[in-house]
């Protein structure tokens, strides 16, 4: 029974570390605190290894470097732009980033996936438009 459900666990961790890894490809900063990087990776994940297979594998296809710990983006992030990658939807959700209830949710939208929801705020910030 296990065995069946195997292939469904990988293909979710695999999606989770593409969405993961197209999120760093994606910050709209050059260079953030290893912390700051987490912060957004956990927006994904919070499993601590799937979160270092995310940083590594950025940093293997060259999406990132790791140095003194900051997170510099090697491609100057993709740009996710209001009208083409965040989709709105009103209805009541959680914040994916705070937790706080919210009634209009903004969704990134990946070629892996969509992530959010996330509140105005915290949508920026997961993009790195704001601090």
């Amino acid at each position: 029974m296990d065995r069946d459900r195997q292939p469904e666990a990988d293909a979710t961790r695999d999606r989770k570390r593409e969405l993961g890894i197209e999120l760093l490809a994606s910050l709209e900063v050059e260079s953030i605190p290893l912390a700051e990087a987490i912060d957004r990776i956990e927006t994904v994940t919070t499993s601590p290894s799937l979160t270092r297979e995310i940083l590594d594998a950025a940093r293997k296809r060259g999406v990132i470097d790791r140095e003194d710990g900051r997170i510099r983006t090697r491609r100057g992030g993709t740009s996710v732009s209001p009208e083409e990658g965040i989709t709105l939807r009103e209805g009541t959700f959680e914040c994916r980033r705070c937790g706080t209830s919210i009634s209009t949710g903004h969704f990134i939208e990946f070629e892996t996936g969509e992530l959010g929801p996330f509140g105005s705020s915290c949508v920026r910030m997961v993009l790195g438009r704001e601090e």
